[in-house]
């Protein structure tokens, strides 16, 4: 979090998810980082290729709600071997962070250099075939404070579909500075990836479900694939400039190439079986952000009032970029039925969209900030924080390049909370806040587009025992207008701002330990997402959007087995429960509500100075057929089936 505090003195529902419980349960992606937190459910992840989830109502792919180290990511793929707890903040958060989503960011913290020597081997091994390996060293470099730290990781499994393979390679050096008052760190992590470019399943018109096929049948072709590689350079300089007052100076550079083949769905007909595909391709794509950031935090005392002080600017410098759009034509071939399907009759298309290609997309964004969080007994504490935000956007494309979005404009950003603390361990908080998030599209454009903006209430109730247990219940109430909404005039698609949804909900997040070897996390959520103004889907609920999520994980360390002197078992299981949810935005069809179990089993025993660690663990471990989320009835996401993972793993 950008501003110092503890989060039972947050007036907004934060969740962390430590090391252990990623660890617990081998995370290896964005989405099964938040399998846990309430009210999360998967958004339209164009396909497997993009990270993608939705907060209290709302979130898509590429909305920048995603940071890395507390700077927005552009990136595909955020969630890496370099990651090492993951924090969400529910809500608007504007104020501090710039432009957002009203539903909340999700902030993953890296894997740091230390200065006590430590080296990480491990191999790993997927029954979808394939397996990979990882190396993590860190230590001194040198007596002057220097440390260094280098991981490596590969990744190659087979796909569980019937065809299609996903690789990863992760390469990340970084090294950092501890001097008495300043801390330096640099950091680089450089990611190439292979992935399926997988739309899922499709919806039969006359049932309103899934079509009934083996869910590992694909509708596409065997190039279906998304290739590219990912930068990501950072800068952190902190500083302590006095007793009083320290400074944190942020530079961020992300890069994101790649380029894809698709078959697609365009029609499907229920009486023959037959689907009508497109081959479709994007080549010389890329996005690229650079952001810098100066905050400075006080803490003084003015008479009896204690006030933390918070006040910075940050620039940001995003732009996007695909090259070649490759449009193919929409064919009905009798050779593919959904029921018996004949691959590699579709060769992927070579003909150039003029005048799709050379989208650009690019904003440019200035915000200065201040806040007081004013302390002023041991029960009551204040935060009041405003935000002046300035931003160009600029989008179009084609051959010639025509411009569809050109605007500035600039807000004032508020953000307003009071924290009562009934005790050292509990307390009660409200809070007003607001978001915003300029609106751009390439495609023609009926009017300017002004800047989403949301507005959200929010009260609850943490606890933070000294056993260790914490816990908060929250209840939210956001509204959001000039969601940008599409029609079809005179037969081509244009873009405007006339929307307005609104989120209501409840949530419920605990964690902790229950005895000094059982612990648990678990939630439950209670979201209510609405359009409340719309041309065509007034009332309707939002896409992908789930009334009721919980999910329960427990733990339990065995200690010592007794097979040697000093080993040590663990073992874990849970839960979760997705509710059904709309697939499309005129909720003309329905996800089916879905529980999904893990578990693993953990053994660790230090064999002469190594410490030696066998970990399975069972993903879906009832082989439970779900469909996590939908782009449309032609694109449905299918979720994994069971898999099991066996990891081995030297520290030291």
């Amino acid at each position: 979090m950008r501003a110092p505090g503890k989060i039972i003195d947050t007036p907004q529902n934060i969740t962390v998810v430590p090391h252990q419980l990623l660890e617990d349960q081998d995370v290896g992606n964005f989405d099964q980082a938040l399998y846990y937190v309430s009210g999360i459910t998967q958004s339209n992840t164009l396909g497997g290729t993009q990270d993608a989830v939705i907060k209290r109502g709302f979130g898509d792919n590429r909305d920048g709600s995603i940071l890395r180290d507390g700077i927005r990511s552009i990136q595909a793929r955020n969630f890496t071997p370099t990651s090492e707890r993951v924090e969400v903040l529910k809500g608007p958060s504007s104020m501090l962070y710039g432009m957002n989503e009203p539903g909340g960011l999700v902030n993953i913290i890296s894997k740091k250099p230390q200065l006590t020597p430590h080296v990480h081997l491990e191999g790993r091994t997927s029954s979808f075939g394939g397996g990979g390996g990882q190396l993590d060293v860190t230590g001194p470099l040198g007596t002057s404070g220097f440390a260094g730290r280098l991981i490596v990781d590969h990744d190659e499994t087979d796909y569980w579909r019937n065809f299609g393979r996903t690789r990863q390679t992760v390469v990340a050096p970084s090294l950092m500075w501890y001097g008495e008052t300043t801390t330096v760190r640099i950091a680089w992590e450089h990611m190439e990836y292979l992935t399926p470019f997988d739309r899922g399943t499709i919806i039969d018109p006359n049932t309103g479900k899934p079509v009934n096929t083996p869910r590992e049948r694909r509708f596409d072709e065997r190039y279906n694939a998304t290739r590219g590689d990912q930068d990501t350079l950072s800068l952190q300089v902190d500083q302590e400039l006095s007793d009083d007052w320290t400074s944190h100076l942020t530079y961020a550079f992300n890069r994101n190439r790649y380029s894809d083949n698709q078959a697609r769905a365009t029609k499907y007909d229920a009486n023959t079986g037959l689907l009508t595909r497109q081959a479709d391709s994007t080549a010389d794509a890329q996005s690229r952000s650079q952001m810098v950031q100066l905050t400075f935090n006080g803490d003084l005392n003015w008479g009896s009032v204690n006030h933390q002080l918070l006040t910075g600017f940050d620039y940001e410098a995003d732009r996007t970029f695909r090259g070649d759009m490759i449009r193919g034509t929409k064919t009905v071939d009798s050779s593919f039925n959904i029921y018996d399907p004949v691959y590699d009759q579709m060769p992927s298309s070579t003909a150039v969209s003029a005048k799709d290609s050379d989208q650009r997309e690019n904003i440019d964004s200035r915000g200065l900030f201040m806040q007081d969080a004013m302390r002023l007994n041991e029960h009551w504490l204040f935060i009041a924080g405003l935000r002046y935000d300035s931003f160009d956007v600029m989008s179009g494309k084609g051959r010639p390049f025509v411009t569809n979005t050109q605007s500035s404009d600039s807000r004032l950003v508020p953000r307003a909370g009071v924290v009562y603390n009934i005790n050292s361990w509990s307390s009660l908080y409200a809070s007003y806040t607001e978001s915003f998030k300029p609106n751009t599209s390439i495609a023609t454009q009926i009017d300017a587009l002004p800047p989403e903006t949301g507005k959200a209430y929010e009260v609850g109730a943490k606890i933070d025992l000294p056993q260790g247990i914490t816990g908060t219940l929250a209840l939210f109430d956001i509204n959001k207008r000039n969601v940008m909404v599409s029609e079809l005039v005179d037969g081509e698609s244009v873009t405007r701002t006339a929307g307005k949804v609104r989120s209501q909900g409840i949530e419920l997040d605990a964690a902790g330990k229950l005895t000094d070897s059982l612990s648990l996390v678990g939630s439950y959520a209670y979201t209510n997402a609405r359009v409340t103004a719309d041309p065509d889907n007034n009332g309707n609920q939002l896409t992908n959007v789930a009334r009721h999520t919980a999910a329960l994980f427990l733990t339990q360390d065995f200690g010592h087995t007794g097979l040697l002197a000093t080993d040590d078992l663990r073992a874990g299981i849970g839960a979760r429960y997705v509710g059904s949810r709309p697939g499309d935005a005129a909720n003309s069809f329905t996800l089916s509500d879905y529980t999904v179990a893990d578990a693993f089993v953990g053994w660790t025993t230090p064999i002469n100075s190594y410490q030696v660690k066998w970990q399975v663990n069972v993903k879906n471990l009832f082989d439970k057929t779900y469909y996590p989320s939908s782009g449309g009835n032609l694109r449905v996401a299918i979720g994994d089936p069971r898999e099991v993972v066996l990891k081995a793993s030297v520290d030291f």
